[in-house]
C-alpha cells in the first residue's frame, strides 16, 4: 500500500505530527492509501476522508511506522498499552481522543476506558 500525507519521516511522522510516538499511519474507508493524519490525507487526497468502516475492522487498517507491521482496526483500537503488538512501540494515546475521524466508532472517547467498538 503506498504511503502518502506532507514531510513524512521513515516511521510515519509528518508535518502535523512529529513527536516520538506518532508513528502510525492509517487507511481511511475512502482509498487504499495509508496516511499519517486526516490534515495528511486532505492535503494529498482529491476526495473527503470517510472513516474505516466497522464492517471492515478485521482488515488491514493501521501501519506502525516503527517496525512496518500492519494491523487490523480492532487489532489497533484493542492494543494494550497503546503499543504496537508485534513491536512494543509506543503510540501516541492523545490519538483515542480523534479515532472517530479514523474509525466508525460508536462516538469519542467518552473517558471510560472503553473503545466503544
Amino acid at each position: 500500500m503506498p504511503l502518502r500525507g506532507i514531510d513524512i519521516d521513515p516511521e510515519t511522522r509528518c508535518a502535523h505530527w512529529d513527536d516520538p510516538v506518532d508513528v502510525v499511519a492509517l487507511r481511511f474507508g475512502c482509498c487504499g492509501a495509508y496516511y499519517p493524519c486526516d490534515a495528511c490525507h486532505d492535503a494529498a487526497a482529491d476526495h473527503e476522508a470517510v472513516p474505516w468502516p466497522r464492517e471492515r475492522f478485521d482488515e488491514p487498517a493501521v501501519l506502525c511506522g516503527a517496525c512496518r507491521t500492519t494491523l487490523t482496526a480492532r487489532e489497533y483500537l484493542e492494543a494494550d498499552d497503546d503499543a504496537c503488538p508485534a513491536c512494543g512501540a509506543a503510540f501516541n494515546p492523545g490519538c483515542r481522543k480523534h479515532r472517530h475521524r479514523y474509525f466508525e466508532v460508536e462516538g469519542s472517547d467518552d473517558g471510560d476506558g472503553n473503545d466503544d467498538l
